[in-house]
């Protein structure tokens, strides 16, 4: 057990392609906006679950460009999900089984690395 009982997670990606980051995350993925100042933009991913893109020009921690994060989901339909981001333009790897599942990958502007599961 923790040491206290966590209430709601946010993961907060901090970016220098900000504006590219932010609309990837709202347009492409279509995430709905939770959140919003002139440097962040909170989207919301479950009941208590959210991620933040922050500007890094604005705040004092720089940018990671992607290296070593990897945003993991699990999804309703891998296959759906693959087709629909591949219809987007964006560019994924192909499904795999991993783990009892089969899943899939590919990088925001930033450089972060995302698999979806199923």
């Amino acid at each position: 057990m923790f040491i206290c009982d966590i209430k709601r997670t946010n993961t907060i990606l901090y970016c220098r392609y900000w504006e590219a980051t932010v609309r990837f995350y709202r347009d492409v993925l279509e995430l709905t906006i939770h959140h919003q100042t002139e440097w962040l933009v909170e989207f919301h991913l479950t009941c208590e679950s959210f991620l933040s893109i922050a500007n890094a020009a604005a705040t004092s921690i720089q940018s990671a460009s992607g290296s070593g994060i990897t945003l993991s989901w699990r999804v309703d339909d891998v296959i759906k999900a693959h087709g629909r981001l591949i219809d987007r333009g964006v560019k994924t790897s192909e499904i795999r089984p991993i783990w009892g599942a089969r899943a899939f990958y590919f990088l925001d502007p930033e450089g972060h690395r995302i698999e979806l599961w199923s």
